[in-house]
């Protein structure tokens, strides 16, 4: 082993005891097990990659650093598209493979399980997972709903309307009545506003049912998930660690995209400022993370990246876990302090390109060639690089990772049942359908059609006038509460305000 690579590496990762252990330097194919490579909790609210061809260990990696930010007392949320993460929950088996791992890098390895909850997004897999249609806001949502600019503004006009009437949007049948009604009897009431054409509406409304045969109807309503689940640790100490199943939605990434998005927007508008704690109050892992920014327009991405920034200095890290590092944009990937880069194939002259645009993304250094290292790398075996104590990345070391502690498969359907019977699972199962938008403007209008059937309509100056009670109470203003009215402030301004379209 070389002595100076061995120096190097030793000032670059030492030895501190809040870090978390990726694994030991590699010189010539060789471990070197001292010093290993360590990644201290302080930086991991600098977000970071995990990246390599199918594989490579991309989810092993993904698996070890979050098993150990549990143990640590750091609470993850992972999204599992493949339903291999829930493995976490049980403790490894010590095969051969695993005990000679271990025992090149010199890790003392013991096997372990994560506390664990399961989250659904149907409610079939895990607590179900549940946002109101007001705090999810209109440009998040026209974003679910693909609308194009002229009909975000008109989905900001409804949102407005209701918010003046004490309307409130829980769900798609407040929205859908909403709709119906400012296109029928509550025209009128949008002459201060501005109008909305039928064609237009009824692209909204083709779209939420499209929406609701995706089965993602029983994601809007109440009760809302609740933030402070998120970041529960047990009575020992662990953090817990939420897994997203997204088995059932794998064909829907704007779906399960969006909501993250909302769940970092939502922690962004309540978690208080940090700046850069000890270890981290939250760390999500975004697995297959190119399905978040396929097809994204150039201002969504440029949000993106202002999520990332900002969402820093609430203690939440962020890892970005795909194939390759241009499926990140480049000002995100500018973000990331630290990077685990798995082998990469270069099969064909695209894939060549892209070995060459990764390689000069590192810091350089005087132990390798990134570009030949970078495809000779065996499976469990990754480049890595972190941030210093002084900011900067450190010099890439090539690494033998140490295996995770917990299981590195799936779960038996007896252990995913043991988790489906947990009291977090139960508190999020029974919608509930408190009164809202739909039930008030129903009840109107069943009020308005008798008065309608039996007696000659008041003049419109007396409409002006007088009114019924209810419609006085429906059209002042009343104060949502202050969390939800934040959090679409929030949104709005990390989303941006559509450009509008002139109209002819």
């Amino acid at each position: 082993m070389d002595a100076k690579l061995i120096s190097a590496a030793r000032a670059s990762f030492p030895a501190v005891d809040a870090a978390i252990v990726l694994g030991a330097p590699l010189s010539g194919g060789e471990a070197h097990p001292e010093p290993l490579v360590r990644v201290p909790l302080s930086i991991l609210n600098r977000h970071g990659l995990v990246a390599g061809a199918t594989g490579t260990g991309k989810t092993k990696t993904l698996q070890l650093v979050a098993e150990q930010l549990s143990r640590a007392g750091v609470p993850v949320f992972l999204a599992d598209l493949k339903g291999d993460l829930a493995g976490i929950a049980a403790p490894g088996d010590a095969n051969e493979r695993v005990v000679a791992r271990a025992r090149e890098t010199g890790f003392d390895w013991q096997a372990a399980a994560c506390p664990v909850e399961l989250l659904s997004l149907t409610g079939r897999s895990g607590a179900q997972v549940r946002a109101t249609v007001s705090s999810f806001g209109p440009l998040l949502l026209a974003k679910v709903l693909d609308l194009n600019q002229t009909q975000t503004s008109v989905l900001s006009l409804v949102f407005k309307y209701c918010d003046d009437r004490g309307l409130e949007l829980l769900d798609f049948a407040d929205l859908r009545t909403v709709l119906q009604h400012l296109t029928g009897a509550g025209a009128e009431e949008l002459a201060g506003l501005g109008g909305m054409s039928k064609s237009t509406v009824g692209v909204l409304l083709r779209e939420m049912v499209e929406l609701e045969q995706q089965g993602a109807l029983a994601f809007f309503g109440e009760p809302e998930l609740d933030l402070d689940d998120l970041l529960r640790t047990t009575s020992d100490g662990r953090g817990i660690v939420s897994v997203l199943d997204l088995q059932d939605v794998q064909d829907k990434p704007a779906l399960f995209s969006t909501f993250m998005m909302w769940l970092l927007a939502r922690l962004f508008a309540e978690l208080p400022e940090v700046g850069d704690p000890a270890k981290p109050k939250l760390v999500f892992f975004f697995d297959e993370a190119h399905l978040l920014f396929r097809s994204a327009s150039t201002a969504f991405l440029d949000q993106v990246g202002q999520v990332v920034r900002l969402i820093r200095s609430k203690g939440v890290g962020i890892f970005f876990v795909t194939q390759n590092p241009k499926d990140v944009p480049a000002e995100i990937l500018g973000q990331l302090g630290t990077r685990v880069q798995h082998a990469l194939r270069a099969f064909t002259p695209d894939d060549d390109k892209a070995l060459r645009a990764a390689a000069r993304t590192f810091p350089k250094t005087e132990f390798y060639d990134i570009e030949e290292t970078l495809t000779t790398l065996g499976t469990g075996e990754a480049l890595i690089s972190a941030l210093a104590a002084s900011g900067a990345p450190t010099q890439p070391f090539a690494t033998r990772l140490i295996p995770p502690a917990s299981r590195m498969g799936v779960l038996a359907e007896a252990e995913r049942a043991a988790l489906l019977a947990t009291p977090q699972v139960r508190k999020y199962r029974d919608a509930v359908d408190r009164e809202s938008a739909h039930e008030k403007l129903t009840r109107k209008s069943a009020a308005e059609a008798p008065a309608s059937r039996d007696a000659e309509p008041p003049a419109r100056g007396a409409a002006r006038e007088g009114g019924s009670s209810l419609s006085a109470v429906l059209n002042s203003p009343l104060a949502r509460s202050v969390a939800t009215a934040f959090t679409r402030g929030v949104l709005g301004a990390l989303l941006g305000s559509p450009r509008r379209r002139r109209r002819y």
